[in-house]
């Protein structure tokens, strides 16, 4: 499979004002976390494999959609909607390279209900006083690749994730702070629409 755009980077954590010694937290608190909103809106910081840096804003809406716009001078789009994944290139109108959903770790966190708790999901849970990290996989397909979240405490925050895919190739996408419950309309999502406002 080919890798999406979103899923080329090399793994990095950019150092954030964290508490120090913040609890570890448990499975079920990050599970709610993730299940207490359907939208959010926020900032985020790509590192990309030859050092440059990408930002954009990221839209989510769950179940299943998200969308990154990519800041001048990439301004590519990815869109995760009606179960695929959609890459527009910045820089052309031709049509989107696409990919299910389902392959790609993303989906762990689009479902309509993430249960981290589920067997067989997380192969790793750890505090380095800072932060909770855990690593999840689909457990019916571990061979899809996993994703790394990283989620500070007090409040609970998702700030950080890290993508390996079915190819071995790492990324991490840094989180800007979260605004949840935001009015997201379906269009935002809809692959087919922004295949033909580009005329592809």
């Amino acid at each position: 499979m080919k890798t999406l755009r979103i899923l080329l980077i090399p793994a990095l954590w950019l150092g954030l004002s964290l508490p120090a010694l913040a609890q570890q937290l448990s499975l079920g608190a990050m599970s709610n976390y993730l299940n207490s909103f359907q939208t959010a809106q926020g900032e985020f910081t790509q590192i990309n494999a030859d050092g440059t840096i990408s930002t954009g804003q990221l839209y989510l809406k769950r179940p299943g959609r998200m969308r990154f716009e990519y800041a001048a001078p990439d301004n590519s789009l990815v869109m995760a909607g009606g179960q695929q994944v959609a890459v527009f290139d910045g820089k052309s109108n031709t049509g989107p390279e696409q990919y299910p959903l389902s392959r790609t770790p993303l989906s762990i966190i689009l479902a309509q209900n993430v249960d981290f708790s589920r067997s067989g999901m997380v192969t790793g849970h750890t505090s380095d006083g800072k932060t909770t990290t855990i690593t999840a996989q689909d457990p019916a397909h571990p061979e899809y690749g996993n994703i790394q979240l990283k989620f500070t405490a007090n409040p609970v925050e998702l700030r950080q994730w890290i993508v390996t895919d079915d190819s071995g190739t790492k990324t991490t996408v840094v989180l800007g702070d979260l605004r949840k419950g935001v009015n997201l309309g379906s269009t935002m999502f809809n692959i087919v629409q922004e295949t033909q406002r580009r005329g592809g």
